[in-house]
């Protein structure tokens, strides 16, 4: 639900956006578990480790460049001559097979399907993927997952996804699958350019105990954002607020219950960390001095519990808590604000017309100073099975080389597109547009594929040069005030096995104090303490071990 948390919406953003396909090496401080028995050696071993080298993709120059930090690189036209990035077919002729997870449409099967079976042409490998659908139920990938590893019959890529509990991973890791910083560390990487075209703040989340145990799936570094339809505010002088008051007070000027026009999408939490930040809430953690301080522990988020309750009381919200048309209604003009991931943004920018623009975090009220919280970085890691024989792992990471072709690229071209003419047209101003038969096989198969091998992403909303502009503008005030998470790149058994139920639970209460069911007082008399005695205390435990062994980032 939050910003420091990948859901099935963000993994939709960030796998299903047409051609929206993030750009970083140097020394990693420290990935350590916290937990591991050989965690002072591992620690230690993270503090010497190189992660690996930086070098920018050959593609074409991009209309607005991005840099390592996380501003993506723009193209408001799609380049006209994609270079070539993988010299030669990566594949052995042998099938691989792949574990991986999808939350669209079912991709049509590899015999009936002419882009999953050019693909394995251009492989030089039948690309063999289970593929896993997960908009039945939370944990689907992860029962999978462990129902795989348990019964033995290992895929020789194996997703590791951030965000869905899988437990003990580091001694999984170390017990089941191929240590990889020979073949990637530091320059190794060079040998497969479109590996090195990873940036660091996605690599560290494929190390544990100063090792690097798979590929990095990078995913936008920009964390949730708060969406407005611009035309909607257009009476009140725009998407601009001077401080929390004005935004109520606007807000209540737009109100019109009789017309069923609200302001706020009836998500009170995502709402709540959203004012949190216009305090100056930390990126899930505050570091200081060794010490961690959760967000929910601070002035700041309890400062934007109070001003959500301010706009629930002004009728803000609305009415209907099981709102399921959210994008229509802010299409139409029926709600002025709502919030998702940032790649949810681009896809929805793509692919609707209504004039969505960012607000920008600003200052609360005189003396706090905004901030805003980047997400995770990645999409998790891609690890290779150590039943596969050491002579093959070359050839594996030659195959992910091709899947993280770049934007540019003729590589990525295909695997966004498919074949020109089957899959795809051009326009004369170069643009790419699927047809009925692109968007059924291409989005599909596509999807599984980015969640386990994928392209750093790129601004680029074909035929909407003025919106890629806007955003890439956005990206750049964000960056101004954006903070990363201290504890990311580190690993809590405690955060792996409760804390997605604990902070569930911590998000319902919450919500129970915006409807009314539950008085103010209960935060810190109730809320906070239960949260802080289920996991809280016990994660923060952990990390602040893990930083403190590794030293801090």
């Amino acid at each position: 639900m939050s910003s420091r948390n990948l859901n099935r919406r963000g993994f939709l953003g960030a796998a299903g956006a047409a051609g929206l396909t993030v750009a970083g090496g140097g020394a990693l401080a420290a990935c350590s578990t916290g937990t591991a028995p050989s965690q002072g050696a591992g620690a230690e071993a993270s503090a010497k480790l190189k992660l690996p080298a930086y070098v920018a993709a050959r593609v074409a120059a991009p209309d607005l460049p991005g840099n390592g930090d996380g501003l993506d690189a723009a193209y408001l036209r799609y380049p006209k001559d994609p270079a070539r990035s993988v010299s030669g077919v990566p594949g052995d002729g042998e099938p691989i097979t792949a574990l991986t997870e999808t939350f669209t449409t079912a991709a049509p099967a590899m015999n009936r399907n002419a882009y999953w079976q050019e693909l394995n042409r251009r492989l030089g490998s039948e690309l063999r993927m289970t593929i896993v659908n997960g908009l039945g139920a939370e944990d689907v990938y992860r029962a999978k997952f462990n129902a795989t590893v348990a019964g033995g019959d290992m895929h020789d890529l194996m997703w590791f996804p951030p965000n869905q509990g899988l437990k003990n991973v580091p001694a999984l890791l170390q017990a089941k699958f191929h240590d990889l910083t020979p073949y990637l560390s530091g320059d190794a990487v060079k040998k497969y350019p479109n590996l090195a075209n990873i940036p660091d703040f996605a690599w560290k989340t494929a190390v544990f105990n100063g090792k690097i145990w798979g590929v990095a799936v990078p995913y936008g570094r920009m964390g949730q954002v708060y969406v407005a339809n611009e035309e909607f505010w257009k009476p009140v002088g725009g998407v601009s607020f001077a401080g929390a008051q004005e935004f109520l007070d606007k807000g209540k000027e737009l109100l019109d219950v009789k017309r069923k026009k609200y302001v706020l999408e009836p998500a009170y939490v995502n709402h709540i960390m959203q004012f949190a930040l216009w305090y100056g809430a930390p990126n899930r953690w505050r570091l200081d001095g060794g010490k961690l301080t959760h967000t929910f522990e601070t002035d700041e988020f309890f400062a934007g519990v109070e001003f959500a309750l301010k706009c629930q009381e002004a009728k803000l919200f609305w009415p209907d808590p099981n709102l399921a048309t959210t994008l229509e209604k802010l299409e139409g003009g029926f709600l002025g604000a709502h919030v998702q991931s940032f790649p949810g943004f681009l896809n929805d920018s793509a692919m609707y017309d209504w004039p969505a623009k960012v607000i920008v975090p600003f200052a609360a009220e005189k003396g706090s100073t905004p901030s805003y919280s980047f997400g995770y970085g990645s999409v998790g890691f891609t690890a290779i099975n150590n039943t596969v024989s050491k002579a093959r792992i070359e050839t594996l990471l030659q195959v992910m080389d091709y899947l993280c072709a770049p934007f540019g690229s003729e590589e990525r071209l295909f695997l966004d597109y498919g074949m020109e003419g089957t899959h795809h047209s051009r326009s004369k101003d170069g643009d790419v547009t699927l047809n009925t038969k692109g968007n059924a096989e291409v989005l599909t198969t596509r999807q599984a594929i980015t969640f386990f091998g994928n392209a750093p992403q790129t601004l680029y909303l074909p035929g909407k040069p003025d919106t890629t502009r806007d955003i890439h503008r956005t990206e750049t005030e964000l960056m101004k005030i954006a903070r990363t998470n201290p504890t990311t790149g580190y690993f809590s058994d405690t955060d792996a096995n409760k804390g997605a139920s604990a902070s569930g639970d911590f998000y319902t209460a919450l919500g129970d104090i915006v409807a009314g069911r539950k008085p103010l007082s209960s935060f810190e008399k109730e809320i906070l303490p239960k949260w802080q005695r289920s996991a809280g205390n016990a994660i923060r435990r952990e990390y602040e071990k893990a930083i403190a062994q590794g030293g801090a980032k």
